[in-house]
């Protein structure tokens, strides 16, 4: 009896991960984010001027750092196993505080903001150096991302100590060289599972095209109209465009693709692929997402500059993202998306100086975005079925 109780104690330790399943915790663990895309959204809208727009993206990119490296964590561990799910717990409070800093991690919550975001990193270095006992590759590679993300959180907090635009220029140091470390450190030693690490992904995705949802009943007043009912349908086309570009096509041939890759080519595909390229994806969702709601505020009057680039440009960002992640797996370029994030940045001199009320430069948004997932469909008809229904996962043109 007491060598029973006694194996299933618990234990400080990891169990590697043996399924490509999405655990409950993992989607909890999400739900985090769900908050600290809406606080972004929110630093940008509150002043809406440039520089907000450069701080909302900066927290970001650093927010959005720290769930990348749960995702890999997570792909290499059971997180409902072991001592696992207790340290999850404390990094999900973590990254809460965090999150509700945001709209001042740039003022008075700085230090606070440094100080939460040290604890997630420092509790995901732990729960690697945990999990890579037995594997010296691992353990290598784990070391190497602890000594980035030392320098990343310590800027972080020398930053809490200036301002202006020497915060911001210490605040864009730390992201470049804390998410730069991976790259320079290579793909060796690093695990994953790809139908795992690749929902993980297209779940965030979600999360952000829901922040965009949340972002039209956050812009709509108590009593509304007939315009606010247009901007309303007008932003769910824009929403469901985006995640037909994404959840049609191509999240099924990333998959594909990097669960033929394997060792370092697979790590370094995961890496381009989800951890750098989903970012712009996430931020230019986040960007339209503040058109939105500026939109459903302003429904008369001209969104201005800066929520017009924020719109406009947001899609526009999505869109390179997807042309950069097609040529990361293909080495192709997919022309008509190319095409059209051409024509979003060239359309904003045209709104400048036209100053349409905003719903007209949603509706024109709209009409881009589905005029282009409804030529996709028809034009390559054929090999779409192919990739959504056949066994070969090669797309002929999409």
């Amino acid at each position: 009896m007491s060598s029973s109780v006694s194996s299933h104690a618990p234990r400080l330790t990891a169990v590697l991960r043996d399924s490509e399943r999405v655990t409950p915790l993992e989607l909890f663990f999400d739900l985090v984010f769900v908050l600290a895309l809406t606080q972004c959204t929110t630093l940008i809208v509150g002043t809406l001027t440039w520089g907000a727009v450069l701080k909302g993206l900066l927290v970001l990119g650093m927010l959005w750092w720290s769930w990348v490296g749960y995702a890999w964590l997570t792909s290499t561990v059971d997180p409902e196993e072991g001592s696992v799910r207790l340290v999850m717990f404390a990094s999900m409070a973590a990254f809460l505080v965090a999150a509700l800093c945001v709209p001042q991690a740039f003022g008075s919550k700085a230090l606070l903001f440094a100080c939460a975001y040290a604890v997630v990193r420092i509790d995901h270095i732990a729960l690697y150096l945990l999990a890579s006992r037995d594997d010296p590759d691992l353990r290598r590679a784990v070391v190497g991302l602890a000594l980035s993300s030392a320098v990343g959180t310590g800027l972080l907090v020398i930053a809490s100590f200036t301002e202006g635009a020497l915060q911001v220029g210490i605040w864009g140091l730390a992201l470049v060289l804390d998410a730069g470390g991976p790259f320079v450190s290579g793909g060796e030693g690093w695990t994953l599972v790809p139908g795992h690490f690749a929902e993980r992904h297209g779940a965030i995705i979600i999360i952000a095209l829901g922040e965009s949802i949340v972002a039209i009943g956050a812009g709509a007043k108590a009593s509304f109209g007939a315009g606010v009912v247009a901007a309303a349908v007008l932003g769910m086309v824009v929403a469901a465009a985006l995640w037909w570009a994404y959840f049609d096509v191509v999240a099924r041939v990333a998959v594909r693709r990097l669960a033929r890759a394997e060792g370092r080519a697979r790590n370094e595909m995961a890496r381009d692929s989800y951890s750098y390229l989903h970012f712009p994806m996430v931020a230019g969702i986040a960007l339209v997402a503040v058109g939105m709601q500026r939109t459903l505020t302003h429904i008369a009057h001209p969104l201005g500059d800066v929520a017009a680039a924020a719109m406009l440009g947001g899609a526009a960002l999505y869109l390179l993202a997807h042309v950069a992640f097609r040529y990361r797996n293909l080495h192709t370029i997919n022309r008509q998306r190319l095409l059209c994030a051409a024509l979003l940045l060239a359309l904003l001199p045209l709104d400048y100086a036209v100053r349409p009320p905003s719903l007209v430069t949603l509706g024109v948004l709209s009409a881009v975005l589905s005029g282009l997932v409804g030529y996709e469909a028809v034009r390559f008809a054929e090999a779409r079925e192919r990739v959504r229904h056949a066994a070969a996962p090669e797309p002929a043109a999409d």
